[in-house]
């Protein structure tokens, strides 16, 4: 365990240092960002939809009964976009596309592709990781912000159409606007960054320390996964608390 957080550390460290090389990397940057937003964006739009659904279906009701059926838009708004979406949509990258990435680079790694970059002497951390979290690190909190709207859309649906809330979407939207801030979206963006920074370091350093062929790759990928939503779970409380602080 202490062996990968090292790993981790050091990679994310020497990925900052290569940030000189951005500008030389630029194409890879586009593709690595079409490939994640464009893949991704369809099924971050239904998974949002409904779960702003979900939300609204499990508290509408309860809120409803007390004479509390105003508030549900600032309910849902609140728990959408501060944690909801994006701890969910990171959990979609991470297995969507994380798993991707350690695949890619674990079968280079396996294929002896790594090595060969180096013959020629192209930096690997250059030319594979660098170009990756760049383009998950702004690709996930757009995909967060489209998983908000959406969201939000959802719950208001389900808002209106429920026969045990039955409240119009004007009442829905006007509440979500008095309760949520721009500090709240930007409370989940800042979340979502944080989240993809750990997803790509964990996929691109579980890629590079592959070992014994396909089995390798397959042990790697799992690894990179479950890695990614332990770590995801366990920073969202920490930049909770932090985010929290800075709020008050």
């Amino acid at each position: 365990m202490f062996q990968n957080i090292g790993e981790l550390i050091l990679l994310l460290w020497l990925t900052l240092r290569s940030f000189p090389q951005l500008f030389r990397q630029r194409r890879k940057v586009f593709d690595q960002l079409f490939e994640i937003g464009n893949a991704s964006l369809l099924m971050a739009c239904i998974l949002s939809l409904f779960i702003g659904g979900v939300i609204t279906l499990q508290t509408g009701p309860v809120l409803t009964e007390r004479g509390l059926g105003s508030a549900i838009g600032g309910l849902v708004g609140l728990s959408v976009c501060k944690e909801l979406a994006p701890v969910m949509m990171a959990v979609l990258i991470a297995g969507r596309i994380g798993s991707a990435m350690a695949a890619e680079i674990g079968s280079m790694r396996v294929y002896q592709e790594i090595d060969a970059l180096r013959t020629m002497n192209i930096n690997p951390i250059h030319y594979l990781v660098l170009p990756r979290i760049v383009a998950i690190a702004i690709a996930l909190p757009i995909l967060v912000l489209f998983a908000i709207l959406v969201g939000w859309f959802g719950g208001g649906l389900v808002a209106v159409y429920n026969d045990r809330i039955a409240i119009n979407f004007a009442l829905f939207f006007s509440n979500l606007r008095d309760v949520v801030g721009v500090g709240d979206v930007l409370n989940g963006l800042v979340k979502s960054f944080a989240f993809a920074v750990v997803i790509g370091t964990v996929s691109c350093q579980q890629g590079l320390a592959t070992i014994g062929g396909p089995r390798g790759i397959g042990r790697s990928v799992t690894k990179a996964v479950v890695n990614s939503i332990v770590l995801i779970i366990i920073l969202d409380y920490f930049l909770t608390r932090l985010l929290l602080y800075f709020e008050k």
